[in-house]
């Protein structure tokens, strides 16, 4: 902060060095919706004009430039300069950008006051609509982009104005196949000193309305911030629909395969032998992220407890949902698998199955490709001589886009205190013990990599899924077996799948047995679903089609004498 300077009623000295580098002056317009905010202000440079520079902001090499600080207390007609001394991504700094004409824009990412139960307070940004999306989070303030010539060599100020605030974003409406469901959610609310909801995003079956007798099977598709329920349409695709590649997957129509994908769901949906339940997107967003990881945590609050004691039973009461443990099952792929797998774990009896693709590190030996229990740093392989970057993201011929520096790196300017939104920093949201001044405890300290190990420790008794097995198997084993299938590429992008390798090793030799399965997709990439006929394309968009019929196979095996096997078999 102090390189950074406030032009109006508050002023802060500037270093020598910002003062011989050209810099940004952004101005908070006085006709701003609020009078003072607090929050993270962004600056973004691209050479690239085809889409607005916010857009542009990722970790990869070729991204576009973003440099950020925070703002306290910032008012209306007041301007603040970002200069060379700060943190930026991919260049380090403002000063190591070269010369030439770039396309700018600013964005103010409003933060919150929180006054937790606990007596904390913090400065965070609340969920509005749109995911935990800096780019398009409702009340956020951005600049028109605006072209420029920026040399760090030159002297002086580039003006750039914070001129449209974001407008809210229209909640989905109900259709006759989808209905949205909003929960306020007593513990959270007191935990966060706020009202606090959760929502849910109900797939009901055909038929729905006209079958009141019918009492349904749950399935909780667990996932990313969903904006509606995603995968799913009623209408054939549009042939002509301008095509949308995928770098990835070498696709140059990918939308059309999955707009394809959408209608073939829809229509074994409403098909005449598909098992007639309920799936369920939940929109967990909060301050720190897009989702929970549905999991009771010291920084997001009791969200494990909430969704399964207070959220899912009022939706099944809501919906017609049998409401007993038997007849609810979890599935889903990276965030979502490690959720399925979190909530199964630490609820076995109120799940009868969990279908997990592509999860999150489930064994902190591998976390992507550090052990935090053994390793000093998460960005460096060491030597007494040399060192290598550790990877961050790989494709199925193992060529890295990023190392764990460049994502953390940008993290770090895009929020401080854990406060990016971003995939490292909810991690260490959801398992990391409270610091005093309220925010997460540092896994690893964000600028150099060093690895507290008392944080670790931690994570270790609290959220390492594979340690937690291990541990408590003897107890867990007679409400698990059966429950626990697996499925991930050998070739994963985020390295997801070492982790896997090491709960399978347990699990094929646990006693009692775990009853489940464990299976990898030959160079399949992140996220494959189990289907080794599918290309990766398409069987990460099959989630659906893939666990249902597995669920009813599950409750044909395992409900209980007397259990409702007949009023949804309509």
């Amino acid at each position: 902060m102090k390189a950074l300077r406030l032009i109006g009623t508050a002023v802060l000295a500037l270093s020598a060095a910002s003062l011989s580098a050209e810099t940004f002056r952004v101005t908070l317009p006085a006709t701003a919706p609020e009078a003072q905010y607090d929050g993270r202000l962004l600056l973004i440079l691209t050479p690239d004009g085809s889409k607005e520079p916010r857009f542009q902001v990722a970790a990869d090499y070729n991204a576009a430039q973003v440099v950020g600080a925070d703002v306290t207390d910032w008012r209306r007609g007041q301007s603040f300069t970002l200069d060379s001394t700060l943190l930026g991504f991919p260049a380090r700094s403002l000063s190591q950008v070269p010369k030439g004409e770039y396309h700018v824009q600013a964005v103010l990412h409003k933060y919150d006051t929180y006054r937790l139960a606990n007596g904390k307070t913090v400065k965070l940004p609340a969920a509005r609509g749109a995911g935990q999306n800096w780019r398009m989070e409702p009340g956020n303030l951005v600049s028109k982009p605006i072209k420029v010539s920026f040399d760090p060599a030159r002297t002086g100020d580039i003006a750039v104005n914070l001129d449209t605030v974001l407008p809210p974003i229209e909640p989905p409406k109900d259709t006759e196949f989808t209905r949205y469901f909003k929960f306020k959610s007593p513990s959270l609310s007191k935990f966060w000193g706020r009202d606090v909801f959760i929502n849910g995003h109900v797939l009901v079956p055909k038929d729905f309305d006209k079958h009141p007798e019918a009492r349904y099977p749950i399935a909780i598709f667990h996932g990313h911030f969903p904006a509606e329920f995603g995968g799913f349409r009623t209408t054939p695709p549009d042939p002509n629909a301008k095509c949308v590649p995928n770098a990835r997957f070498n696709e140059p129509c990918y939308n059309r395969i999955e707009d394809q994908e959408a209608y073939d769901f829809y229509k074994k949906w409403v098909s005449d032998d598909f098992p007639r339940m309920l799936i369920v997107e939940i929109d967990h967003s909060n301050p720190y992220y897009d989702d929970s990881y549905a999991v009771n945590s010291a920084n997001l609050g009791p969200y494990g407890d909430a969704i399964t004691y207070e959220f899912i039973p009022a939706l099944e009461k809501k919906f017609r949902g049998i409401g007993q443990g038997w007849a609810r099952f979890l599935y889903g792929g990276s965030t979502g698998g490690w959720e399925a797998m979190a909530a199964q774990v630490f609820y076995p009896k109120e799940y009868n199955g969990a279908f997990i693709a592509c999860p999150d590190p489930i064994d902190f030996r591998h976390y992507m490709v550090t052990n935090i229990y053994e390793d000093k740093n998460a960005y460096w392989r060491e030597g007494p001589f040399g060192r290598v970057p550790k990877p961050g993201k790989r494709n199925y011929l193992g060529h890295v886009d990023y190392t764990a520096e460049d994502e953390n790196h940008l993290e770090l300017v895009l929020g401080d205190k854990t406060r990016s939104g971003g995939q490292w920093d909810v991690w260490e949201a959801v398992y990391s013990p409270m610091a005093d001044d309220g925010y997460p405890k540092r896994i690893f300290d964000k600028r150099t990599g060093e690895i507290d190990k008392s944080v670790a420790a931690y994570w270790r008794e609290n959220y390492d899924l594979s340690h937690i097995l291990r541990r408590d198997w003897q107890k867990l084993a007679p409400d698990l077996q059966g429950k626990l299938h697996i499925y991930v590429g050998d070739m994963d992008n985020f390295y997801l799948n070492n982790a896997v390798y090491e709960v399978e090793d347990f699990l094929k030799t646990a006693q009692p047995a775990y009853q489940g399965e464990v299976k990898y997709g030959d160079r399949a990439e992140h996220c494959w679903n189990g289907d080794p006929t599918l290309s990766n394309a398409v069987s990460r968009l099959r989630y659906n089609t893939m666990y249902l019929p597995k669920i009813l196979e599950r409750i044909e095996k395992t409900a209980p004498a007397g259990a409702d096997l007949k009023s949804w078999r309509y």
